[in-house]
């Protein structure tokens, strides 16, 4: 079995849902070398998540930051943590929702994604910052 890693810094995003599977495939060359496997990319924030959704439509990540706005609102008065400004707890908590790392096969040397599919950077500060993630594959 073959093992690979590496840590790859995103640039600095705006708020919102943001397609990086370019960027994942590209700073991980050695995922050529397996024909089958898995690869995991976990992101060390915790106002920031992945997810795995539509890759066409843009609208479609519209709606997804519409979306987590209104179920978890800036300014909520019961919030204890917001020493960090509005947006910092309303983002730990839609991290949590969503998750820190994605997991997705790999067959052929290429991830095993669907036809329309696509791995998001779900940013959720409005200045959060560079980002980074780890990029852990593996298989034969």
């Amino acid at each position: 079995m073959k093992m690979y890693q590496q840590a790859l810094r995103l640039k600095q995003r705006s708020r919102g849902f943001h397609l990086i599977t370019t960027e994942i495939t590209r700073a991980l060359p050695e995922l050529s070398e397996l024909k089958t496997g898995m690869c995991q990319v976990f992101i060390r924030h915790t106002s920031a998540a992945l997810t795995i959704n539509e890759n066409a439509d843009p609208t479609v990540r519209m709606d997804f930051e519409t979306y987590f706005n209104k179920i978890v609102p800036e300014n909520d008065p019961d919030y204890e943590h917001n020493d960090e400004g509005p947006d910092d707890m309303p983002a730990h908590l839609k991290s949590s929702l969503l998750g820190s790392a994605v997991l997705i096969p790999v067959h052929n040397g290429k991830l095993a994604l669907g036809t329309w599919q696509g791995i998001y950077l779900c940013e959720h500060r409005d200045a959060g910052g560079e980002r980074e993630v780890v990029i852990t594959a593996w298989g034969i």
